[in-house]
């Protein structure tokens, strides 16, 4: 493959919540769940995404999140399953699908998140990006990133070949797509059936009628369990069946579908050759438990109220008290104030062990770059695995602390993993700022930084201010440890 394989579209947040029920409510003849379990999930286009990356490719992902805690928490596990993420900015909060399960039903499935948001523009790293993709999977689940004017004139434009996998709520396809593949309910509500049409019927001409409103290479109809149907510049269907019997959960067998198909298209292959890889793809999924597998081995099913990735310490709104300014919470409220006023976010990161004259010196540098800084802070296990095991000195609750009681700091945010990918893709600061050294560094370090590549995505940017002279926490520990052997 020549490129990334980007997967274009709207990510919710898919959680499972798992319990017992044991007696009805009191007041009401209801269930009551009693919660053992939740699992979290990317959803809609993460989810594609996810099952791509699952693959061995390199997946880019292009969607909207929002500044709040549902948005962190799809930066980790995306970040955790190996996705790059080229986020737009999301009105609104982000869009949660909560499934009440006992014993493997669905007792109720909860939707939060209100109306779509309006995503914000794409930056020119992600217009160059899908235009060097190997292929490019637009999965639409109706929230308004497919009707991104600027992302649509870039789908047409890209000479990689575009699977669209549609929604009723959303646009139309791109015209000159090579595949759409909607599944059978959402034929029907695209193109109306005729009465007594069998089947297959149905599926054929609608698949017909869409590839001649989309101008569409080819239009493949899943059909669950019995396959898929392909209609193409012939006028003759192709009926591709599953390998077996698959029996189990189909939610986000059809991801799986158009994310298989994408890959295939990507290295080369026909569309009848992909759509059969697709659907082998897509009955194992389901033969192979479904959903419950997708999961990364780094972000575990957690128990309840639990918070992965960048966490919030105190998930109390931003005020006058110091730890009010530490977490998830507080940045989130913090970003949408500043959005809100179109202000500058600038950002800058480290483990901040013994906090000394030389970091006072950068975060007052770096807050002078724009309207709030936030500081990403490593924590003590990130520290640990950095530095080893005698660090940190001071724990990540005394280094949180300490910061936050700064005039120049405006929030803190600790991260787990070793380096801030994940933390930066959610808070996607204007500015992100490191601490160099001009005498010794050799001019203009900012392109030789890890971060200014993720920067890029969202079309930040990366500046280094200069460190004083003589100030170091190793050094600091070092001198400290002589003085006391002496």
């Amino acid at each position: 493959m020549r490129g990334p394989v980007v997967v274009l579209g709207d990510t919710l947040l898919d959680r499972d919540v798992e319990g017992v029920v044991n007696r009805l409510c009191p007041d009401s003849p209801v269930p009551v769940l009693d919660e053992t379990v939740a699992t979290d999930r990317p959803g809609g286009a993460g989810l594609a995404a996810v099952f791509a990356a699952a693959q061995g490719a390199e997946v880019v992902l292009v969607t909207a999140l929002a500044d709040d805690a549902g948005g962190a928490r799809l930066s980790a596990l995306l970040a955790a399953a190996g996705v790059q993420v080229y986020p737009l900015a999301l009105s609104g909060a982000t869009p949660e699908k909560i499934r009440l399960r006992a014993r493997g039903r669905v007792l109720l499935r909860h939707d939060r998140g209100g109306a779509s948001g309006e995503p914000g523009q794409p930056s020119d790293e992600v217009l160059r990006v899908i235009a060097a993709a190997s292929a490019v999977l637009v999965s639409d689940y109706g929230r308004g990133v497919a009707r991104q004017p600027a992302l649509r004139d870039a789908l047409a434009a890209t000479r990689a070949p575009v699977v669209w996998d549609p929604h009723p709520r959303g646009p139309a396809a791109v015209p000159g797509v090579h595949l759409a593949t909607p599944n059978e309910s959402e034929v029907r509500e695209l193109v109306p059936a005729l009465p007594g049409a069998s089947r297959l019927a149905t599926a054929s001409r609608g698949a017909q009628g869409l590839r001649r409103r989309w101008r569409a290479g080819a239009v493949a109809v899943t059909l669950g369990g019995d396959g898929a149907l392909l209609c193409h510049a012939g006028s003759t269907p192709l009926v591709v069946p599953t390998p077996g019997s698959a029996e189990g959960d189909t939610c986000g067998a059809g991801d799986r579908f158009a994310a298989a198909a994408s890959l295939a298209l990507a290295q080369g292959a026909l569309v009848s050759e992909a759509v059969q890889v697709a659907v082998a793809e897509a009955s194992a999924y389901v033969a192979g438990g479904g959903v419950a597998t997708v999961l990364p081995p780094s972000a575990p099913t957690v128990r309840a109220r639990s918070a992965p990735g960048p966490r919030a310490l105190q998930p109390a709104p931003r005020g006058g008290a110091v730890a009010d300014r530490v977490g998830v919470a507080a940045v989130a409220t913090l970003l949408g104030e500043v959005h809100a006023a179109g202000g500058t976010v600038v950002a800058t990161g480290g483990c901040f062990d013994l906090l000394h004259a030389g970091h006072v010196a950068t975060l007052e540098a770096a807050r002078q770059l724009g309207d709030c800084l936030i500081v990403c802070l490593n924590s003590d296990a990130s520290v640990a695995g950095l530095k080893g095991p005698d660090r940190p000195v001071q724990s990540e609750a005394d280094r949180s602390r300490l910061l936050a009681a700064l005039s120049c700091v405006d929030a803190v945010l600790i991260f787990d993993e070793p380096t801030p990918e994940t933390a930066l893709s959610w808070v996607r600061p204007d500015v992100w700022v490191k601490g160099g050294d001009y005498a010794t560094g050799g001019g203009d370090a900012s392109v030789t930084l890890p971060e200014a590549e993720v920067l890029r995505r969202w079309g930040g940017n990366t500046v280094v201010v200069p460190y004083l002279d003589g100030r170091s926490t190793t050094d600091l520990i070092v001198r400290t440890l002589a003085e006391r052997t002496r």
